[in-house]
């Protein structure tokens, strides 16, 4: 995914608050453990259904085309499996679905019609960490082939996209991944328009976004993976994992997380010979005695957007430098653990996302202006003991970067006691209304709602309501380009006026369970809103000017008629000397005052309605 040395650079230091019994004991493991000792999970393979990785001795990973092969086959051989598309990538190769059932429940409407728990497992979301595709085909065979793991599918309809960033996995090559021990070759990290589809949860620009973005509304699964592989120090974990049980965090799926999934899986993993650890980050890259740390993801990544749709979204991270095979096994065994705790307790998550949904209509019926909707997470500074078990290293001078330099020596595992600050706290909190309203010019605005699955309503009529809204001040933008686009950074200031709206306008209402979802789209403090990420920056323009010999005479004739006015230019012109000295400021410091000047210039065109609001609307298909 990113490497995890110092801090994760800065962004990436995902949630778990409830793990730390469970991570920093580690239950008895012998320090050191050699990768050989993890047993492959699949035994008396029949030769034609081993995979690439496995005949080959996990040294290569199959392409995109023996991939779509390996599923296709599947399909054919097994009544359980179902190959499908969900959608066409730039490039224009299809992107690929495996749905895996015992009961033919291959479409949305049978798995609801069967109550079956629906879990999606994608992979290949930077199609360099590939370890995730190769354990998926494992365990799909498994499952519909040698039928070793069939009662993975009693309660579950398993969806596997094989390869999510179809584009980048074909980018192929062995020096796409350079911190990463293996395979011999493997994709690149972006798209094919260079987009990094873990920052594009919200925004959507990408095809392949959209794409996944159909297959969640459709299915609305009920547990979610993306897997990774993850760089940083060398230390003897080999899996990271990261889910949001944070203030951001359904309360009932993050209580199904720390008191249902944790205590399962996590034993189980190390029972198998693993080293589990919670996604985290380093203080200090090279001295793990400062402490470790783990906090929130924001909604442009997985595990933060399926926290917004009140779902347990599970992000794993193998250590790139074990090897392919152990990485591999990793991913086959927390996908297993995860899948046979579903099957022997259905209800417990069925019961945790069905509440959690329920919640957020609810609150969405009514308007507190008291109430605190968390938009943005932060670390804390509180913290707990944690033995860190790393491996010997030392530092010398490196004559190449100037900087002392770190070597590792795996052959010697040491423990560190250090710290871990794995609390968060809230730094950003909105007062939701019970609806957003939407003018119809913001047509980009409004595919993309419809894109996130928000149920719609557009108005039959023109109303002119009582909206509130947000004055935008202090404006910047980026100096250069973040995935494609220019954000802008601003301040804003609630305003309440009356505004007409024109017929076609769209009002997304906030009694339905993806609430969350048009919050942080449409509040522009939140740090992944639509306003954050560039898609309102005209507003930030201003479009009519005045020539100064207009302006000269518009200024006097406003002195003339306003002597407050006046009182109020003098002052500012005795107590600020660089207004004083600047003619277009002076001459502006007028026009802004007067008729002509752009009401509608750094307003946000987003209506906020806090009163109930009945007018003629149709269902936006």
């Amino acid at each position: 995914m990113e490497p995890s040395t110092s801090v994760l650079r800065g962004s990436r230091n995902l949630a778990i608050c409830a793990v730390v019994m469970w991570t920093a004991v580690a239950s008895g493991q012998a320090d050191g453990r050699r990768e050989d000792l993890l047993k492959l999970p699949s035994r008396d393979v029949p030769q034609e259904w081993l995979t690439k990785a496995e005949r080959t001795g996990f040294r290569e990973t199959p392409r995109y085309s023996e991939t779509v092969e390996y599923c296709k086959r599947l399909a054919v051989a097994s009544p359980w499996i179902d190959y499908q598309t969900f959608g066409v990538s730039p490039e224009g190769r299809p992107l690929p679905l495996v749905v895996a059932s015992k009961d033919g429940a291959f479409s949305p409407q049978a798995a609801r019609a069967k109550d079956k728990l629906v879990v999606l497992v994608q992979n290949c979301i930077h199609a360099g960490e590939c370890v995730g595709k190769d354990a998926s085909l494992m365990l799909l065979r498994d499952i519909a082939i040698t039928k070793v793991r069939k009662g993975l599918l009693e309660h579950t309809v398993l969806l596997v996209m094989p390869i999510f960033s179809v584009d980048g996995h074909e980018r192929f090559g062995p020096y796409s991944r350079v911190n990463q021990n293996g395979p011999s070759e493997m994709g690149w990290r972006v798209t094919s328009r260079n987009l990094n589809l873990n920052r594009d949860y919200i925004k959507a620009d990408a095809a392949e976004m959209r794409a996944w973005l159909s297959v969640w509304n459709a299915w609305r699964p009920d547990l979610h993976f993306d897997n990774h592989t993850t760089d940083g120090g060398d230390w003897q974990y080999d899996l990271m994992y990261a889910i949001d049980t944070t203030q951001a965090a359904a309360p009932p799926v993050a209580r199904w997380v720390e008191e249902k999934l944790y205590p399962s899986v996590l034993p189980a993993l190390e029972a198998d010979g693993h080293l589990p650890i919670v996604y985290f980050g380093l203080a200090d890259s090279k001295d793990p005695s400062k402490g470790i740390g783990s906090g929130g993801f924001g909604p442009r990544y997985s595990t933060g957007y399926g926290s917004i749709r009140n779902r347990p979204s599970i992000l794993v991270e193998a250590h790139a430098l074990k090897t392919y095979r152990t990485r591999v096994i990793g991913l086959y065994n927390i996908m297993l653990h995860t899948l046979e705790l579903l099957n022997r307790d259905p209800k417990s998550l069925r019961d945790a996302v069905r509440t959690a949904d329920e919640e957020v209509v609810k609150a969405g019926r009514t308007y507190d202006p008291d109430r605190k909707f968390p938009v943005a997470i932060g670390r804390s500074d509180k913290s707990v003991p944690l033995t860190f078990k790393g491996f010997a290293y030392r530092l010398e001078p490196s004559e190449v970067s100037g900087q002392d330099r770190i070597i590792y020596d795996n052959t010697r595992p040491i423990e560190i006691e250090t710290v871990w600050r794995k609390e968060t706290e809230v730094t950003k909190t909105v007062g939701p209304p019970l609806a957003y309203i939407i003018p119809p010019q913001w047509t980009e605005v409004i595919e993309l709602a419809k894109a996130h699955g928000l149920l719609m309503e557009r108005l039959v009529d023109p109303v002119t309501i009582e909206v509130e809204s947000y004055r935008f001040t202090d404006v910047t933008f980026a100096g250069r380009p973040y995935e494609g686009r220019f954000g802008a950074k601003f301040t804003t200031e609630p305003i309440a006026e009356s505004r007409a709206y024109r017929a076609g306008s769209v009002i997304v209402r906030l009694d339905q369970p993806d609430a969350k979802v048009a919050i942080h789209m449409f509040e522009p403090e939140a740090p992944d809103s639509l306003a954050r990420w560039g898609f309102f920056n005209v507003v930030f323009e201003q479009k009519e000017y005045g020539e100064h010999y207009v302006l000269e005479e518009l200024a006097r004739r406003m002195l003339a008629e306003d002597p407050q006015l006046r009182e109020t230019f003098e002052q500012r012109l005795r107590d600020d000397d660089e207004f004083a000295s600047n003619p277009r400021a002076r001459l502006y410091f007028f026009f802004r005052r007067s008729p002509y000047w752009d009401e509608k210039l750094n307003v946000y065109p987003i209506g906020r309605i806090v009163k109930p609001l009945e007018v003629k609307t149709e269902h936006v298909q």
